[in-house]
């Protein structure tokens, strides 16, 4: 009695701080919208020369952000270090030029004399002319209006000529294009062109003019460009140190917490099952409905992997695929938004779909009409993908209206490209798996028993996926890029990276419970500590993404202290590992789930490496400030995306597969390979090719500045072509690897992976019935929840 107590007290207070964490939290990240809300950079009414000619209008910015965004936006390079790699930051480039025209410029009328052709003390003061003329904030707030010298319109209008050139098809600027992957007229309207030159001028101007009272920039001098005075700051620096220490404490402290705690919580092998639990549980119609799921995120993934060689490509021959044209169908843009796209949506679908397997298990009732829900849902899920695939390329030919590319096309937001329709229905559509989810759990929540705080963390992860894609809603086709980034961010970071990772925390825990392999209340006691931990540097984490996005200091601040404890727990995710490791030699029925928890294993270390070693490699504010938009943020994407998130969806797609032919066992070869091939291919992409280009970047970004480090005169040269094509060694690997594994899933269907041998546990049952619901909305054989014995905690 006293230790069932004692657990009921310690779920109660975790249940407490996890409130408080999630309460205090989200208050933070509410507060500091809103003051990114009224301090972001403001938009001019008009931009205007001193003698009254209008240059630009609000107009023009907001409808030429909406240009760049419906021909790729963040796919075809970036803004504020947001977007693809193989075109410049379109803000950093725009604002060397342009500086580099002023400083001309001014070394003509001063001295006679081209700036590159001045002495060192002459160029330092033509360089303070620059910086005088270019980081003085002429904004007006009463008129509304921006005002410019004459000098400084002159570069405006030269800049934007080069611009007009490389979107349209000036053939002197064919190889720029080639080394950019843009094809000729991109943007074939000359007033596209021209409303996208009024955005590209009006970022810039955010990212060199400074504040009122302050002496720092709207992006807190982000990008690093000496010319026009844009060098790292105090506050960048000392708030990076912070991180630092808060780091080691952190980690300090929960290593404390895990050698005091040893391994209290490990059940004794004595009470582990003798035969495998779930061989007692026949797949409901609804938990078989799901598989089709998982053949169609097997497409997607192996569609996606293609995708992401083509786009890897383009890197080294901008204009095709081993000669071969595709640009002109496919260009860069395309490629890269299905890759990034296709990652979403196959790695959704392998966990929505867990979660429709898993639910009828775990509540022990099958709802009625569930597998017709489940049905619709995939239904759903069919045109999603294929219609916001198509809207998003449709939009690229640029044949749409921008409303209309903003409704039904491409949004050019990094995570986020598809158009509001499609993000409607797909919000839709995850309310209708949240309701699925409810009907099923619903009877596991009223029983009190030892899973029901399990239960209840696995509703609130599912909740929390369904409605945390309502942030993707929040924005509309002219909101600030500010709070367009605040937003989107919601999504990738506490959608993607936040819930999801709680969902996933939850269901392996429950995998690990009905296999009887882990006791429910330890299980729930460490889910809940977990995230617990996860959130509170999570939440307000989501700030390190909006250093140099036009937010005010506060939010370098949260974002430098938080991001540094989000890698606290992946710092001892090695207990993890080993914990899951270790499981496959605990009774010999456990062999059967060695390469679902392999991937669980591999979950871990790519935990490890890639979201704790490759995150906090760009996370402090003073190494994001020199990286950001460089090739160690995809070192970081792959690693933590494909690392984490893909792995952890082939783990629970194949702990499913293997509950459905639970009677069989498995031919696993194929399997094997396919395993270590994908590890190994991923790591030899990343630390063969990206990385080493990343940090070259990074150098080449604090001698000289990002533009130099994004422009083709640095990634055009032979080292960074052979970099580059040495990333055909990992792809190779990789793709092979997922090819092995759409052949062993495909082995599943046509029966080549199944041994003709049945599974050797005595307690087999013979296949399920494929009959139709009772009218009470049971079938007929579905077994109570498993319980296990000797689980008292």
């Amino acid at each position: 009695m006293g230790t069932g107590k004692s657990t009921k007290g310690t779920l109660r207070g975790l249940w407490i701080s996890l409130t408080v964490v999630i309460v205090a939290s989200f208050a933070v990240l509410g507060f500091f919208g809103w003051q990114i809300h009224q301090k972001a950079p403001p938009l001019p009414r008009r931009v205007i020369t001193d003698d009254g000619v209008v240059l630009f209008t609000q107009d023009d910015i907001q409808d030429g952000r909406n240009v760049w965004q419906s021909m790729g936006g963040q796919e075809v390079g970036s803004i504020w270090g947001h977007g693809g790699y193989v075109a410049p930051d379109w803000s950093a480039d725009w604002l060397h030029r342009e500086g580099t025209f002023l400083a001309d410029a001014i070394a003509r009328a001063e001295y006679g004399q081209a700036f590159e052709a001045l002495d060192v003390p002459k160029r330092a003061a033509a360089e303070a002319l620059v910086q005088a003329e270019i980081r003085k904030n002429t904004y007006d707030p009463q008129t509304g209006d921006l005002r410019v010298s004459s000098r400084r319109a002159a570069a405006i209008r030269d800049t934007a000529t080069h611009y007009d050139g490389l979107f349209g098809d000036d053939p002197k600027l064919a190889s720029l294009r080639e080394a950019y992957a843009i094809p000729p007229r991109s943007v074939p309207d000359p007033e596209r062109r021209r409303m996208m030159n009024a955005f590209f001028f009006w970022a810039s101007w955010s990212c060199v003019t400074e504040r009122a009272d302050e002496h720092v920039s709207y992006t807190n001098n982000w990008p690093p460009d000496d010319l026009v005075g844009n060098r790292v700051t105090a506050p960048i620096v000392v708030w990076s140190i912070v991180s630092f220490v808060l780091l080691l404490a952190g980690i300090g402290g929960l290593s404390w917490y895990f050698a005091a705690k040893g391994h209290e919580d490990e059940a004794p092998p004595s009470i582990l099952p003798r035969k495998d639990p779930l061989l007692q549980l026949e797949p409901t119609p609804s938990m078989r409905a799901t598989v089709k799921f998982f053949w169609v995120a097997a497409a997607l993934c192996m569609a996606q992997v293609g995708l992401g060689a083509v786009s890897a490509h383009y890197g080294v021959e901008g204009s095709g695929f081993y000669g071969i044209p595709l640009a002109e169908i496919l260009p860069y843009s395309v490629t890269r938004t299905w890759h990034v796209q296709l990652a979403i949506f196959w790695i959704a679908t392998t966990w929505l779909a867990t979660g429709l397997f898993m639910a009828p298990a775990v509540g022990g009732v099958e709802p009625r009409l569930q597998r017709a829900g489940v049905n619709f849902l995939f239904t759903c899920l069919l045109i999603i993908v294929l219609g916001s695939l198509f809207g998003t390329w449709y939009s690229t030919r640029q044949r749409m209206g921008l409303e209309a590319s903003f409704w039904f096309g491409h949004q050019g937001l990094e995570y986020t490209d598809i158009g509001r329709f499609w993000q409607i229905f797909l919000f839709i559509g995850l309310v209708l798996w949240l309701v699925l989810m409810v009907r099923a759990l619903r009877p596991a929540l009223a029983r009190r028993d030892d899973q029901r705080t399990l239960v209840g963390l696995f509703l609130l992860s599912s909740l929390g996926i369904a409605m945390f894609y309502a942030a993707g809603l929040m924005w509309g086709r002219h909101t600030h890029l500010a709070m367009v980034e605040y937003w989107r961010w919601w999504v990738v970071h506490l959608w993607v990276e936040g819930f999801f990772e709680v969902f996933a925390t939850v269901i392996i825990a429950f995998l690990l419970v009905r296999l009887g392999l882990l006791r429910p209340r330890s299980a729930s006691r460490a889910v809940l500590f977990s995230t617990i931990v996860f959130l509170s540097g999570g939440v307000i984490g989501t700030f390190h993404h909006l250093y140099f996005t036009g937010t005010p200091m506060p939010v370098l601040a949260l974002g430098a202290v938080f991001s540094a404890l989000e890698v606290v727990p992946l710092s001892l995710i090695g207990f993890e590992a080993y914990g899951n490791l270790r499981l496959v030699g605990l009774r010999p029925w456990v062999s059967s789930y060695k390469w679902p928890i392999y991937f669980f294993v591999a979950v871990a270390f790519w935990n490890l490496v890639g979201a704790g070693l490759f995150g906090f490699l760009i996370n402090p504010p003073i190494a994001l400030y020199y990286m950001q938009g460089l090739n160690t943020t995809p070192v970081h994407g792959h690693t933590a995306l494909f690392g984490v998130y893909g792995m952890l969806g082939f783990g629970l797609m194949l702990f499913c597969l293997r509950g459905v032919s639970a009677r069989f066992a498995w031919r696993t070869g194929a399997l094997s390979f396919a395993f270590w091939a994908i590890n190994i291919g991923l790591a030899a992409m990343a630390f063969v090719s990206l990385l080493p280009v990343g940090i070259m970047q990074a150098i080449a970004s604090v001698e000289r500045g990002m533009w130099y480090a994004r422009s083709a005169e640095f990634l055009q040269t032979s080292l960074m072509d052979t970099f580059r094509w040495s990333r055909v060694l990992g792809d190779t690997i990789f793709a092979a690897g997922i090819v092995a594994l759409g052949y062993f899933l495909l082995g599943l269907r046509t029966g080549w992976s199944l041994s003709t041998q049945e599974n050797p546990n005595p307690t087999t049952l013979p296949p399920p019935p494929e009959s139709p619901e009772e009218p009470s909305g049971k079938p007929a054989s579905l077994p109570p929840p498993i319980t296990l014995r000797g689980g008292n905690g």
